[in-house]
């Protein structure tokens, strides 16, 4: 489980940058297993479509890079 904590890690730090690119940023919650808990933080976090940014962009990149199953949740 170790290994697929630090996959998803490392991945979404590369994914950081396009958040901070529009004044904004993620903070990892917990990783627990599959299931993956975010808060966006700066801009995204007030964002209308940071639900969007969550499932369909991290989520969606996290599934085809390394595990279909991932779950990402946003924490607010």
């Amino acid at each position: 489980m170790e290994d697929l904590t630090t996959r998803i890690t490392e991945l979404l730090e590369t994914l950081r940058v396009h958040l901070q690119a529009d004044g904004g940023d993620l903070e990892i919650v917990q990783i627990d297993g599959k299931n993956v808990q975010l808060r966006l933080q700066g801009a995204c976090g007030g964002c209308p479509h940071a639900a969007m940014t969550i499932k369909q962009g991290i989520e969606r990149i996290l599934r085809e890079q390394i595990d279909p199953e991932i779950v990402v949740e946003r924490v607010i």
